[in-house]
């Protein structure tokens, strides 16, 4: 009896935690507007919380936010079933550029303007379209007072939009001020150059006042050279950021001329974590951070210069136990780098590490085996360029004996022999791995092996292999079926190759 009220849909609270689990499945939860009128109700508020970042190319939900224009706007009425604005729970202002891009080129080129709105679109260049179409949607989302969760202002590429985004910021700080009090989490990344025009110039003004107008400032990241300038606002008097930024990120900073970086931190109440990305004049840097009275939550730490070896003692003395994401190349004296994450760091989740030669591997395996009860993401490329494949070799047959039972992604950049890559196989078959990315260097066929080992097995679900003689693996449509029927999707390399700036994004 129970059971059949839950498949009935008679227990609504089950049936919206169930339905909720499938929040990024989305074909599913279109699957499940179908069911019945109340999974149509449960899944529809899902599908449509962030629709901007949706990975599709179909932008035809603009075309029904479009429909609930004022009468401001001449409209035809509106049969929408749902209040569609209202669920917005998501924003990033850049994927919003986007999906207005490619909505307004399609709509300019082949939509009939009474079809859906009045707006003549031959009247206007394309420009002009886009602005008005930005514009027109942020007067819904304020007007229907839409309670956002997150607005992530990501304007990390802002040259080409910059006076949409002038614009729309314009609207928000003229109309919206119940819009910016009722966003919960306020994100910002930006990057600009050195030297500013008018439009840069205020663009971070308009960006300086909402972010004072919101005073709860959770998350930053600072991107290239615009770190001077918002200092100035964090550190301001009229600011609340010390007392709510919680998450603090620097990507291609140089700190070589920042003078008060310790004051900053030392103002900053409430930091949980700091995230530093390929940054400049480290050593400056960490000179300053190690003599500060309060923890320093060093989250990642991914690096591209060399740091001075006695510094790098007392930074992992303070923020060893929190580093949790670590990218480096190692040159050929670096040992000592290596001896020290393994001492110090033992919750590393994010390890990517490539570049080492022969006399690197024992300390390889080392540091592995030390995080490997928190180890998810992994990333190893030896330099075989120099002729130095037996670094690979020994890597090859060691390394499948340290892996641990899961891992996220394992991605390897290596020159294969078959018969190191057997070994591998063999001494991994404990491991289940979501996404393995194989960049394969020299032309043993490895396939045979990979369908023994891992095809027939099902130890992946995303496999991507990338030989640097004949290309892809999943080119291949006949290879593709094959690995379909055991549950695998071939994929190109890059595809789901991690990025660090886009892994940068994700934590956050």
């Amino acid at each position: 009896m129970a059971c059949s009220k839950i498949l009935s849909g008679d227990l609504p609270e089950l049936t919206y935690d169930i339905i909720k689990y499938l929040l990024d499945d989305f074909s599913t939860l279109h699957s499940c507007i179908l069911v019945n009128r109340l999974w149509c109700r449960l899944a529809i508020p899902l599908l449509w919380e962030n629709p901007f970042s949706i990975p599709t190319k179909n932008y035809k939900f603009i075309e029904i936010y479009l429909l609930s224009l004022n009468d401001d706007f001449e409209t035809k009425p509106s049969n929408t079933l749902f209040n569609y604005p209202s669920f917005l729970k998501y924003l990033n202002i850049w994927k919003f550029m986007i999906c207005v891009e490619i909505w307004s080129r399609n709509a300019i080129r082949t939509l009939k303007p009474e079809r859906y709105f009045i707006y003549d679109t031959y009247k206007y260049s394309k420009t002009e379209f886009m602005k008005l179409i930005s514009i027109s949607l942020f007067k819904i989302f304020i007007e229907n007072e839409v309670t956002l969760h997150t607005l992530d202002i990501d304007i990390s590429d802002h040259r080409y939009y910059c006076s949409y985004f002038n614009d729309i910021f314009e609207l928000i700080l003229q109309n919206g001020t119940n819009f910016i009090h009722n966003i919960k989490n306020l994100k910002f990344c930006t990057s600009t150059h050195s030297s500013f025009d008018n439009e840069d110039m205020l663009l971070k003004n308009r960006i300086s006042q909402i972010i004072d107008t919101h005073q709860n400032l959770k998350i930053i990241l600072l991107c290239h050279n615009y770190l001077p300038l918002y200092q100035s606002l964090l550190l301001s008097k009229n600011s609340n950021c010390s007392n709510t930024l919680n998450t603090i990120m620097f990507y291609h900073i140089n700190f070589g001329s920042i003078f008060n970086i310790d004051i900053l931190f030392e103002q900053l109440n409430v930091l949980e974590s700091v995230h530093i990305f390929f940054c400049y004049s480290l050593n400056s840097f960490i000179q300053k951070i190690i003599n500060l009275p309060k923890p320093f939550k060093l989250k990642s730490l991914f690096i591209n210069e060399k740091l001075r070896i006695e510094l790098l003692p007392l930074l992992l003395q303070k923020s060893g136990d929190y580093l949790e994401n670590f990218e480096c190349e190692l040159n050929y004296d670096e040992q000592r780098l290596l001896e020290l994450i393994t001492k110090y760091c033992k919750n590393i989740k994010f390890l990517d590490i490539y570049g080492f030669e022969n006399h690197f591997t024992s300390l390889i395996f080392n540091l592995i085996e030390n995080i490997k009860q928190n180890l998810n993401y992994l990333s190893i490329g030896v330099d075989y360029q120099n002729g130095n494949i037996e670094s690979n070799s020994i890597l090859l047959q060691n390394l499948g004996q340290i892996l641990p039972p899961k891992l996220e992604y394992l991605n390897l950049v290596l020159y294969f022999k078959v018969n190191d890559f057997k070994i591998f196989l063999r001494n991994s078959q404990g491991t289940f791995i979501k996404k393995l990315l194989i960049n394969q260097k020299g032309s043993d066929d490895i396939l045979h092996c990979i369908k023994e080992f891992i095809m027939k097995e099902k130890r992946v679900k995303y496999l991507a292999i990338r030989n640097s003689n004949n290309g892809e693996l999943c080119r291949f449509e006949n290879e593709a079926k094959e690995f379909e029927l055991y549950n695998i999707k071939l994929q190109y390399y890059y595809a789901i190759f991690i990025y660090s700036y886009n892994y940068m994004k994700e934590l956050y």
